[in-house]
């Protein structure tokens, strides 16, 4: 009997334990689904049967009257907003209560890959972001763009060979390989040559890393669950020691100095030759209300932690944008004759040769890439933690630090209320003569405010050089085997992915750019 008696202590603890904070926003009035035990309004994205931008999705249409919509993550409360105007607030106007990302349960970030200017926030966020945008100026750029000539040509090279063959290719895994090597190439200084080796090791890095098995969903599970032994749970030692070992390989090869390559691993180089990284900090005041001095030293797991979110995010989200741009190419041959007819004049006023200048004019192109980022958003939405009580002035709602806030882009992308007839693809509408410039804070592909992504420009240059040398040598179209409205993979976390890739058929153009 005692034995019972401690069994039903214990279970009836763990139910309250696991429903904790069930009550948040109904206490607070706001529309949400009711909880599940442990798993919140969550389950499905829990045990893999949806994405968690579908989820979010769902959130946003079930709700269509409301400006905001409350979920769960297990016991953690997060916010759905549908409305522009609080979305602005958040990700811009008022910042400096939103600053993180949310995605370390602690305050102290102990996974040494996590302190990335992706998932770091705070005084660690704010300090490796004003060192890092040096980077990325235009004339970073153009420096960088021979690079990209080098890949595109290989890249034109392995499309022939199946072309040639009549072969299906999987073209999330053909401009993965693309990525991929210009990744290798500006950010590592390597040749990762995955577009002639099939089984390139960069490649298979980049596939592990965004592989979602059991292991890792279960772990992401239990982080949420049990937000207290977190910090024991790791999410990206997988791969820790191997991106490690190499980054400092590579430093020790340049002899901690730049090499003038102008690449990634340079510019941290020359970050960390500056000495320690030092600002005012986001977090901590002084007692007369100034921001306290934040500073932190730029060692070897902080270089390698940033040369893996420049890896990793870089090449899943560009190959993710151009290959879905082809996909839609492929079933609108109208708009592929515009594209490559762009292309084609481009060229001819370059030599027909890809250059930095002639991605810049290619307009049409341009309006293509972005029509297939608002209908297949990369990041299917947008995350901020709340650091301190705000109340939203307009619907009159306070959150709690600790409150998690999505922007579901994927959903705002596709409403009609922005964008008339979203389910057509129609780059005119990206014309900046018609465009509606008031949707900056609906259109957001690569984020929006202090946090949007600071390698926008070069993922951009990289993917329409990428797609410029494709279609102006093939034109593609639909394999036997091609879904015309692919499923989003469900275990795909922030960025999306598509559930069985994208194959098309590319075939010889027969029209030369002479």
């Amino acid at each position: 009997m005692i034995f019972i008696a401690l069994f039903l202590i214990a279970l009836t603890a763990l139910y309250f334990y696991g429903t904790r904070n069930h009550n948040y926003w109904k206490n607070k009035g706001v529309k949400h689904d009711k909880p599940v035990p442990f798993f919140g309004t969550n389950a499905r994205n829990y045990l893999l049967q949806k994405s968690f931008t579908e989820m979010l999705v769902e959130a946003y249409w079930k709700y269509p009257e409301e400006k905001v919509v409350g979920i769960y993550r297990s016991n953690f409360a997060g916010l759905v907003l549908r409305d522009p105007d609080l979305i602005k607030q958040v990700l811009t106007t008022d910042f400096l209560y939103f600053y993180g990302r949310g995605l370390n349960a602690h305050e102290e970030v102990t996974e040494p890959m996590m302190k990335n200017l992706f998932f770091a926030d705070g005084d660690l966020w704010r300090l490796l972001r004003q060192r890092m945008t040096p980077a990325f100026t235009s004339g970073k750029l153009r420096a960088m763009f021979p690079l990209i000539v080098e890949r595109s040509e290989k890249l034109q090279i392995r499309t022939a060979t199946a072309a040639a063959k009549g072969s299906t290719i999987d073209a999330r895994d053909l401009m993965a390989r693309y990525t991929t090597d210009f990744i290798g190439a500006c950010g590592f200084g390597l040749d990762a040559d995955s577009l002639n080796e099939e089984d390139s090791a960069f490649r298979k890095l980049g596939i592990k890393i965004f592989h979602i098995g059991f292991k890792e969903a279960l772990t992401t599970y239990l982080k949420d669950l049990f937000p207290e032994i977190s910090k024991s749970l790791k999410s990206l030692g997988r791969f820790e020691d191997e991106l490690t070992d190499l980054v400092k390989a590579i430093l020790n090869q340049r002899n901690y100095q730049p090499s003038g390559r102008n690449d990634f691993i340079d510019l941290l180089l020359e970050c960390k030759s500056k000495g320690i990284l030092t600002g005012e900090s986001i977090e901590k005041k002084k007692p007369d209300g100034s921001p306290a001095e934040a500073s932190v030293e730029l060692d070897d797991l902080l270089m390698a932690a940033q040369v893996f979110i420049f890896f990793a995010a870089g090449f899943e989200t560009s190959s993710s944008a151009t290959s879905y741009t082809l996909h839609q190419l492929a079933f609108h041959p109208e708009i592929q004759k515009k594209v490559q007819s762009d292309i084609d004049k481009i060229l001819t006023k370059h030599n027909n040769k890809l250059c930095y200048d002639a991605i810049k004019e290619m307009k049409y192109l341009d309006w293509t890439f972005k029509e297939a980022m608002r209908m297949f958003p990369s990041l299917g939405f947008l995350m901020r933690k709340c650091a301190k009580t705000y109340t939203f002035p307009k619907i009159n709602l306070t959150v709690d630090p600790g409150v998690r806030i999505f922007i579901p882009v994927q959903a705002l992308h596709m409403d009609p209320l922005y964008f008339d007839n979203p389910e057509e693809f129609r780059p005119e509408r990206f014309d900046p003569e018609v465009f509606d410039n008031t949707l900056k804070n609906i259109y957001m592909p690569f984020g929006v405010g202090p946090r949007a992504c600071i390698g926008e420009r070069l993922g951009q240059m990289q993917s329409l050089a990428g797609l410029a040398a494709v279609l102006s040598k093939f034109s593609v179209r639909p394999a036997p085997e091609t879904v015309r409205h692919p499923r989003v993979d469900p275990p795909a976390g922030i960025v999306q992915s598509i559930l069985g890739g994208l194959p098309l058929l590319f075939e010889e153009r027969k029209i030369s750019n002479a």
